[in-house]
């Protein structure tokens, strides 16, 4: 029988990301302006993050693209280095951890993925996850939810689901979980919901971090 779980998105909830200075950086190494960088890579972006395009396909693609006179390793340490943390939420899975199976749901791709999780420590305390490159389907999009509930066998009655876009939140509400659209700027709402939901299934956690 599933127990009591969390589903978490990456972007925008455990790190905050900007692709606008990867650009300007990029632009500088390339005979295009910040703004048709991001243009041309957004498509590139989509291809990438589906699992239609590899890791490896995306940068040579995007150095044709784009001109870029570096090397690949060069475009690989910009192209990654639009995160920062969000160490409110680190707090939160860190009193989480070890109180119910924690897993991630996130659209991205396996070069984000593999730099987070080298970079980041906060990774190490997930029991799972699920990525839109490697599942071939994307948020908010039913069939990686569905895939997302088959693989980690959750029960979404069982599960809160966090992210911080509303398309999302729609799917996962339509599919039967527990959902709080999470905004950053206002954490400390999101830790009372957070706080209720434990409550109702009978977690005990921790007390809520006030900063």
């Amino acid at each position: 029988m599933p127990q009591p779980s969390i589903l978490c998105d990456i972007g925008n909830v455990l790190v905050h990301f900007d692709f606008a200075p990867a650009a300007q950086r990029l632009a500088a190494r390339s005979h295009l302006q910040a703004d048709r960088i991001l243009t041309f890579l957004d498509t590139e972006k989509v291809l990438l993050e589906s699992g239609q395009i590899s890791g490896e396909e995306f940068i040579t693609r995007s150095m044709e693209l784009t001109s870029f006179s570096g090397t690949r390793a060069d475009f690989l340490d910009l192209w990654c280095d639009i995160f920062s943390p969000n160490e409110a939420m680190w707090r939160t899975i860190a009193r989480l951890r070890g109180q119910l199976p924690l897993y991630l749901l996130s659209n991205t791709s396996d070069l984000h993925k593999d730099y987070l999780f080298a970079t980041y420590p906060v990774f190490g305390n997930f029991d799972g996850g699920v990525y839109s490159y490697s599942a071939g389907s994307a948020k908010p999009d039913a069939e990686i939810f569905q895939r997302t509930i088959q693989e980690l066998g959750i029960d979404p009655a069982q599960t809160l689901f966090i992210d911080d876009l509303a398309a999302n939140i729609f799917t996962a509400d339509e599919l039967g979980f527990t959902t709080i659209r999470y905004d950053a700027a206002n954490h400390l709402a999101f830790e009372e919901s957070l706080n209720d939901w434990m409550l109702k299934h009978e977690i005990v956690s921790s007390p809520i971090a006030k900063s």
